[in-house]
């Protein structure tokens, strides 16, 4: 219930600018096949990401999210020669190392252990960073040459058909439920919708552009400690000291990730300069 509404209001948000695109004749060819797949990913996500926090606390689930760029890497590895080269450098793969074992520490130091639900739940979370991850990939793949915001736009149109679809036939009383909600909790969810996927999106989906899909990722890892801090007030989450510990190791090797982008851009743009400034002389 919550993804359907979620996302057919994200939908209806950014419909104008599709909208508008088209007016103008400035819509990309081949935009809606382009937009199939990462909004056949980005619904699987959402699927797994909205599932998460009925059977774990919001801060355990984005720890386990995070193990997204793992996975992020090894796809860049395999489909993009760009990002091939950036992962062969030894201190981008220390970072990324960092990254995963702080990241499967915090989860594994879960105070009280594991049960079934919160094991389930995890599972999830780093399912859900798997279709992100996969998502990531394609957006990059498919959309690099288009307007992050029309590419969202048409995302968000896709994914929202599908997760009204699965509300209208598994949610209780297809989704009218959202009736019963207060006034406060009905501001949230659209608060949710406006921030959480039509700011939060396009924003990543620029970031991509600029980025890359690994440091993209890389620097999503600040997520984490963001929730868990207003977790432990909003929900009484109680995350140990050690997770902490584990926790900010994570979000230093994503500075690392991001140092050793720097210069490795730096690298590739004088390289460049030399070459243009060679060839200028020849």
């Amino acid at each position: 219930t919550a993804n359907g509404w979620r996302y057919a209001l994200s939908a209806f948000l950014w419909l104008p600018v599709l909208v508008w695109a088209y007016a103008r004749h400035r819509a990309p060819k081949g935009l809606w096949r382009a937009a199939l797949v990462p909004s056949l990913f980005n619904a699987g996500g959402q699927i797994c990401f909205g599932w998460g926090p009925y059977l774990i606390d919001p801060g355990l689930m984005t720890f386990g999210l995070r193990l997204q760029i793992v996975f992020v890497a090894i796809g860049a590895a395999a489909l993009f020669a760009v990002e091939r080269d950036l992962l062969k450098r030894p201190l981008f793969l220390g970072g990324l190392c960092v990254v995963a074992l702080g990241t499967l520490a915090t989860v594994a130091l879960k105070p009280g252990g594991f049960e079934a639900k919160s094991t389930l739940g995890v599972g999830i979370a780093i399912a859900s960073g798997l279709l992100y991850a996969c998502y990531a990939l394609s957006v990059r793949r498919y959309m690099h040459s288009m307007k992050p915001v029309i590419a969202f736009a048409a995302v968000s149109q896709y994914t929202s058909v599908l997760l009204v679809s699965l509300m209208l036939v598994f949610a209780p009383r297809f989704g009218a439920d959202v009736a019963t909600l207060t006034s406060f909790q009905l501001l949230m969810l659209a608060l949710s919708s406006i921030i959480g996927i039509g700011l939060g999106h396009t924003l990543y989906f620029i970031s991509l552009s600029r980025l890359g899909v690994a440091v993209s990722s890389g620097v999503v890892q600040l997520q984490p400690l963001i929730v868990s801090v207003f977790s432990m007030f909003l929900f009484n989450e109680v995350i140990a000291p050690l997770q902490w510990v584990t926790g900010s190791i994570a979000v230093t090797g994503a500075a690392v990730m991001l140092v050793a982008q720097h210069r490795w851009a730096m690298a590739r743009a004088a390289l460049a300069s030399s070459s243009a400034t060679t060839h200028d002389r020849a």
